[in-house]
């Protein structure tokens, strides 16, 4: 332990805390608190949020996010009851973290919480602007942004070319070589700003200290009244600062592979943190995902780096932190102005766009900015949950005629009685006096939905028209007026095969041109696209040779497709030694030969009727007991049930007609490696399955045993 602390921990510390000074000291500034109050925050989180916190990597301190939340907590009360707001809310965290409710502050959708940072980016850039030109920052951002033009008109020079020279350097630090960059741009922008300052004589506002750091410690006291919006206070800093440095730690479980975090113990550290930060005059404290950066690629192992970083800031701020008087107002302006608009990522605009939450993105920035952040935050949940529930319950409708006086109506999703005008107009469109068909994809449908269904084919009948309702979803138009409704979800498509056709047809008997209408419907178009690719030629991985019986389906036991098996069925899943039968011999040949298959498997199956020939007597069937008479090795192998296989198969539960079926697998295992075809082969597997239909359950069969696979019943 000591020596990854030496040779990992320890310059990863160095790294996140040259970071970490500079963005301490302009987020107090940005949040009108004492400067030295960000040098506090700073150390405390990063001591105690990191020793005590469930993200061994992450780093904690002031953060951007929280800026707008204190600067109108500390217009509102004053320093001192700030400090008490700080406290309070982190004696909520550690509740929070005791109750184990940590998991649900993850329930945010993140579309809303990057918009928050968004909106908090754009509010710290507007009022940084105006410390940039030269002027002071209002509390309204509409001010901000009308107030902009005359700012620009009085701009005072020195100061604006400082600020100016900062933004400069850390938008071109990304440019600089590697080894150069290993210094971090914020440190360098404002060092090297300040030098320049102090050199050249700048006549420019500063950075104005209250004394030194232990002058800076204040204890934190009551409101007189207003408890209302103290409460508020607590609350708000409580919520943001939880969500906030929860999302920064799942961010930062991404970036490493060590330990993940405890999200209950991640906010009883931050809790804490925020108790004594409030109780020594610190700003608070959340997770901030630029230190945790830093800190994971700085090469960091455990929690010790977070933890040196604060002491390294309370090592420095003790001594040097007059250092801070020399700081041009217009260079903190400039490093805020950058975080700001780092704040706003294309990437997370574009991925609202992309899945359709851009309104969502807009609308909560916009109300982050010109309103406040707590009913910005607020709107963009409700208005999120709004959307997420229109998605969930609208459905697609639509209806086209196929041939002539013939229509079809597609029902897709969740049809309920916020889809009836949508439902109605376009059942609406369909003419009277047509034959027309209704394929119900549905995963619920509510008494509505079915009322309004049922109506209209009413109607339609009467008009002299047909209506056929294909049940194909997870849920049958019926089970509106069976009770209460609820939402259905199946593993399988209805309209794929794999569910039998009685399970979804209505007719007494199925017919196989039905199954083919709704495949041309639904599964064709589907398929198209892979199977352009498969027109010219096939690329079979895998020879599948199994039993003719129709509840095998070996596509989905391998869970394959189309292009994947090259399949050959008989009854029994019988390969016949000695070129007997010319059908497998010629599969052999082309499947290993001109395919280049892998893999050969053979499958047998529970119950199988072959199998039950062999055993008790092949039926008075002439072509029957010609083809059985292949399976006589087979049954000489299994004798009286003396051959390993079968007595695995015994252990296992199964009766003798299963034991056969098995050791029938074993028989045609050894006869393909031994075939002429096969034999030799490098590269060629040849594989025993045997699938028990009653669990749906596949197991494994070799010469000598039987193995159960992975997640078989």
């Amino acid at each position: 332990m000591r020596q990854t602390i030496l040779r990992y921990d320890l310059p990863a510390s160095l790294v996140v805390f040259l970071v970490a000074l500079p963005l301490s000291l302009g987020i107090a500034v940005a949040s009108g608190a004492p400067v030295l109050a960000g040098l506090i925050a700073a150390a405390v989180g990063g001591i105690i949020a990191g020793a005590l916190g469930g993200s061994p990597l992450q780093v904690s301190g002031p953060a951007a996010g929280l800026t707008v939340i204190v600067a109108g907590l500390v217009a509102e009360f004053g320093w001192k009851v700030t400090c008490a707001i700080t406290v309070c809310a982190g004696i909520l965290q550690v509740l929070f973290g005791l109750s184990r409710v940590a998991r649900a502050a993850l329930a945010i959708s993140p579309v809303v919480v990057h918009a928050m940072l968004a909106g908090i980016g754009i509010t710290i850039a507007l009022q940084q602007v105006h410390v940039l030109l030269g002027g002071s920052s209002h509390s309204s951002a509409w001010a901000n942004v009308t107030e902009l033009p005359g700012q620009i008109v009085s701009a005072h020079g020195p100061g604006l070319f400082l600020g100016a020279l900062v933004i400069a350097i850390l938008v071109g630090w990304r440019w600089v070589p590697a080894r150069v960059r290993k210094v971090p741009g914020p440190l360098v922008a404002i060092v090297g700003v300040t030098a320049l300052s102090v050199v050249a004589s700048f006549d420019v506002p500063r950075i104005q200290l209250d004394g030194s750091l232990l002058d800076a410690f204040a204890l934190p006291s009551l409101p007189e009244g207003n408890w209302g919006a103290f409460v508020t206070g607590v609350l708000t800093v409580a919520l943001i600062a939880s969500v906030e440095s929860l999302l920064s730690a799942v961010s930062v479980d991404r970036m490493h592979t060590g330990p993940r975090t405890d999200f209950d113990r991640e906010l009883i550290g931050q809790g804490a943190a925020n108790i004594a930060s409030g109780a020594v005059g610190g700003l608070p404290v959340t997770g901030v995902i630029v230190r945790s950066s830093t800190n994971v690629t700085a090469g960091a192992k455990t929690r010790a780096s977070a933890i040196l970083h604060g002491v390294w800031i309370l090592v420095f701020a003790v001594p040097f932190a007059g250092l801070a008087q020399l700081i041009p107002s217009a260079a903190l302006a400039g490093l805020l102005i950058v975080i700001g608009i780092q704040l706003v990522k294309a990437a997370h605009i574009e991925t609202a766009r992309r899945t359709g939450d851009l309104a969502v993105y807009v609308v909560t920035v916009l109300c982050v900015v010109f309103m406040n952040l707590l009913e910005g935050v607020l709107i963009g949940l409700a208005l999120a949950v709004a959307l997420t529930v229109w998605r969930v319950v609208r459905a697609k409708i639509a209806a086209e005629e196929v041939s002539d006086n013939h229509w079809r109506v597609d029902i897709e999703g969740s049809c309920t009685f916020l889809s009836l005008p949508r439902l109605t107009s376009v059942l609406a469109t369909v003419p009277g006096g047509t034959h027309v068909t209704v394929d119900l994809t549905v995963d619920f449908i509510d008494h509505a939905a079915h009322e309004a269904i049922e109506e209209w084919r009413r109607q339609h009948e009467a008009s002299g028209g047909t209506v056929h309702i294909h049940d194909l979803g997870a849920v049958e138009m019926g089970s509106a007026v069976d009770g209460p409704p609820e939402r259905g979800f199946t593993p399988f498509d209805k309209r794929s095969g794999v569910v039998p056709w009685s399970s979804w047809q209505q007719k007494q008997a199925p017919s196989v041109l039905d199954g083919l209408a709704t495949y041309h419907r639904r599964t064709a178009p589907v398929l198209r696209p892979h199977l352009k690719e498969l027109a010219d030629e096939q690329q079979p991985k895998t020879l599948f040779l199994t039993c003719a019986d129709s509840r095998v389906v070996p596509n989905v036991i391998t869970s394959s497709g189309p292009g994947d098996l090259f399949t050959v069925r008989n009854v029994g899943n019988i390969v016949a030694a000695g070129q007997k039968d010319a059908s497998v011999e010629a599969a052999i040949a082309f499947a290993v030969d001109q395919l280049g298959v892998s893999s050969i498997v053979v499958c047998g199956h529970s119950s199988c009727g072959a199998m039950k020939a062999l055993l008790h007597g092949a039926p008075d069937d002439a072509h029957l007991k010609s083809w059985l008479a292949h399976g006589n090795p087979t049954l000489e192998a299994f004798g009286d049930g003396g051959h390993p296989v079968a007595r695995s198969a015994a252990v296992a539960g199964f009766g003798r007609e299963d034991q056969l079926s098995m050791v029938n697998i074993a028989v045609q295992v050894q006869t393909l490696a031994q075939h002429p075809l096969v034999a030799g082969r490098p590269g060629v597997e040849v594989i025993g399955l045997f699938y028990d239909i009653a669990s749906a359950g596949v197991l494994r069969v070799t010469p000598t045993y039987v193995e159960t696979l992975v997640g078989a019943a």
